[in-house]
């Protein structure tokens, strides 16, 4: 899947000079070779952010509205999920997700980032809530290293229901790569929750 580096630049630019993020561990990102990056989630542009200022590019899920939008706001809108390497996922349709999760190991398979927020939702209060196990299932069929993320302040970007974008300081803490060997498939129920868990805490601790 292809990315636009002028438009990551271009995003990561507008972000520095509008709200002077503080941004921290992203030398933790692989500089080459597949890796799961598993952050928290409290705003619709976090995935944005996370995208913009990470070394290399991350495919994150995106609704799949953003892609089929009419008119000149969803062409834009469009072009820039587009460039940024965003997935296309229909809500609320099991086999469409599944069908987007196993989009995402293909993407790991080829050696790209991706990421994934593994609370399933944003939070609305700036809580960190209960994983789920995606992540851990990406991790443990391929092999690839999960890179946690810690996000605060990024709800003040856009609060819950409203529209616009808000400028506000926010920050990016990136922590150490999390390894839980190459399993498969295969691998067991207890394995995928003992790897959600280090998961959720190494998040916390962000």
């Amino acid at each position: 899947m292809a990315t636009s580096e002028p438009v990551r630049r271009s995003a990561a630019a507008l972000l520095r000079l509008t709200c002077r993020p503080e941004v921290v561990g992203m030398e933790h990102v692989p500089a080459r070779g597949p890796f799961v990056m598993a952050s928290n989630h409290l705003s619709f542009v976090d995935s944005v952010i996370l995208q913009a200022l990470a070394p290399r590019p991350v495919h994150f899920f995106a609704k799949e509205e953003y892609f089929t939008g009419t008119g000149l706001r969803g062409r834009v809108r469009r072009r820039f999920f587009e460039s940024v390497g965003s997935v296309p996922v229909r809500r609320g349709e099991q086999a469409a997700s599944v069908a987007a999760l196993e989009s995402l190991v293909g993407l790991l398979e080829s050696g790209q980032g991706v990421g994934i927020y593994p609370e399933g939702t944003r939070s609305r209060d700036g809580r960190l809530y209960r994983g789920r196990t995606g992540a851990a299932w990406l991790a443990l069929a391929t092999g690839a290293p999960v890179v946690p993320v810690g996000l605060v302040g990024t709800q003040h970007l856009q609060p819950p229901d409203t529209n616009g974008f808000r400028p506000h300081r926010f920050s990016v803490r990136v922590g150490a790569p999390l390894d839980f060997g190459h399993p498969g498939r295969r691998h067991t129920l207890p394995q995928r929750r003992d790897a959600t868990a280090a998961i959720m805490d190494a998040i916390g601790a962000l």
